[in-house]
């Protein structure tokens, strides 16, 4: 990867803050494995994580999703089950699936829980917690309408969330997207990002962005730019 690396390091200019259109019409030039390579966004948000009330979190649908199949799992029971099936959850069940994952089995992509059922599956917590998994009200996958929680996730539904130093790392598509469907991604993100600013975060919000590939390297992106457009 040496050499295809530095090719690719090549093309981005150096201190270079691009604006969000040059950006991503750069982006897929600097993809540089075999495989399709999966397209992050990284930042720096204006906000301390140590402070509850200053926590960014949330979830947004991408509009061209994120180019995976997402395996989605609920936990129900009774009619919600049935609704769980129908709409193209890949695993349903109740007590029998939750001492299952106890057990420590994991292949699934993201978890969805009706109300009624979290006291049991409450008990998994140190499990899926710690994976990002656990079914929570605030994101929509604990939630009586199984069918839209369902339909949300296998449609490319991505959750952001600031770690302890404040940034932010999510997937926006596959290099393969093209510049187009992947800008058109990230704006949807910042939008869903700047409106979960919590109200007590002062100064500057969005201080840096950069988008790369998997294994390319990393673009500035101009978040000046980014922060005008959401004003």
């Amino acid at each position: 990867m040496g050499k295809k690396f530095d090719a690719a390091k090549a093309k981005v200019e150096d201190g270079k803050a691009y604006v969000v259109e040059e950006g991503f019409k750069l982006l897929p030039e600097t993809a540089c494995a075999k495989f399709d390579e999966t397209v992050e966004v990284s930042g720096r948000l204006g906000v301390d994580p140590k402070h509850p009330e200053q926590m960014v979190r949330g979830t947004v649908v991408l509009p061209h999703g994120i180019g995976k199949k997402v395996r989605v799992l609920v936990f129900a029971k009774g009619e919600k089950e049935i609704e769980a099936r129908e709409a193209g959850a890949d695993f349903v069940g109740a007590e029998e699936l939750i001492e299952k994952v106890g057990k420590g089995w994991l292949d699934f992509d993201s978890a969805v829980a009706t109300p009624d059922i979290m006291g049991a599956v409450g008990k998994l917590g140190k499990v899926l917690g710690p994976r990002g998994l656990m079914p929570n009200p605030k994101l929509g996958t604990v939630t009586f309408d199984v069918k839209r929680a369902v339909s949300d996730l296998k449609a490319g539904k991505v959750e952001f969330r600031v770690d302890k130093a404040g940034n932010i790392h999510v997937p926006v598509g596959k290099a393969s997207f093209g510049a187009v469907k992947l800008k058109e991604n990230f704006l949807a993100l910042m939008e869903a990002i700047v409106k979960a600013k919590p109200s007590s975060s002062k100064g500057v919000y969005l201080r840096s962005l950069f988008v790369s590939t998997t294994m390319g390297p990393g673009i500035k992106l101009d978040a000046v730019e980014v922060r005008n457009q959401f004003k």
